[in-house]
């Protein structure tokens, strides 16, 4: 059954979303071929355009070219952004972690659900939803009165499916669609210079304690910096559990507002994220071409491409 709406959501979706699907590609073949050290050109072949317009398509998505862009992808580039990000990391923590956190120009404040919400699995709460294109793919947001519940990324043939999975999330709740009320925000979202940054950003999220905490901790990472899986730990005084606190980050129902793709492994890779690796890669590297310095003045262009495995 066709849901009411999708049909137009999703040819609204062959702007950005159509220019990311390629991104992805070119993301992907990197990883598979890294080793072969493939140039611009083969690159550009591997998702059926020419160098020039690879090119138009770089600057169009992220404001930078692609020779710079797939440098933000390496091993090296990612781990000295570790080193670089630990003393910014410091400074922020200190603030404390119960302090709204921001996105961007806005601020992002948490409610979690009482122990009595959080059993009922969301007996009496209304629940809207949307389908709409952001810069990753088109994305499903999901809103209450009290903030959004849940964002998520798919690929268009699997929109449908994803619906259904958040009504299974939320059985004791009313759906409806209504992108006339999700569509502004995830253009506050995801194109913060057109937003009103002045009202804060709610999200009303179900979880342990724990994974509250977990979350809370991740809003402090600022735009372009990382932390590791080891180091969020100890941050979040737990030495030693960075596994318990990887689960808690895996488990992240709002997807780039909480930016759990800040957290990457230790040695400098990616690692594994709930949207697919891809799609954390290019997030991370979207985000880093709009740091200060990022158009890659005086950057070394004769190096060889190398994107994180």
């Amino acid at each position: 059954m066709m849901i009411p709406g999708f049909v137009k959501e999703v040819r609204t979706m062959r702007g950005p979303s159509e220019d990311y699907s390629r991104i992805e590609k070119a993301i992907l073949f990197l990883g598979e071929n890294f080793r072969s050290q493939p140039s611009l050109e083969e690159v550009a072949r591997s998702v059926n355009l020419s160098e020039y317009h690879f090119q138009r398509l770089f600057r169009r998505w992220a404001g930078i070219s692609p020779k710079r862009f797939l440098q933000f992808l390496t091993i090296e580039y990612s781990k000295g952004l570790l080193e670089e990000s630990k003393n910014l990391l410091d400074v922020t923590y200190e603030a404390g972690l119960s302090s709204p956190g921001r996105l961007h120009d806005l601020f992002v404040a948490i409610e979690a659900m009482t122990p009595g919400e959080y059993k009922s699995r969301g007996g009496g709460l209304r629940i809207t939803y949307g389908i709409h294109p952001t810069p990753f793919g088109p994305c499903l947001l999901a809103t209450t009165e009290r903030g959004i519940c849940g964002l998520s990324f798919h690929r268009r043939e699997d929109c449908g499916r994803a619906v259904k999975n958040l009504k299974s999330q939320w059985p004791g709740a009313t759906f409806s669609e209504g992108p006339a009320l999700t569509g502004p925000l995830v253009n506050r979202i995801f194109h913060s210079a057109r937003a009103a940054a002045g009202r804060p950003l709610n999200l009303f999220l179900k979880g342990t304690n724990f994974q509250i905490k977990v979350w809370q901790a991740l809003l402090k990472i600022p735009t372009g910096a990382v932390v590791s899986y080891e180091d969020l730990a100890v941050l979040l005084r737990r030495p030693g559990s960075a596994r318990a606190v990887g689960s808690a980050v895996a488990r992240n129902p709002v997807a780039f507002i909480i930016p759990c793709h800040r957290v990457i492994q230790k040695f400098g890779a990616a690692g594994d994220y709930r949207w697919g690796s891809a799609r954390k890669k290019a997030i991370l590297a979207w985000e880093a071409a709009r740091r200060p310095g990022a158009d890659g003045n005086g950057a070394d262009s004769s190096r060889p491409l190398a994107a994180l495995p």
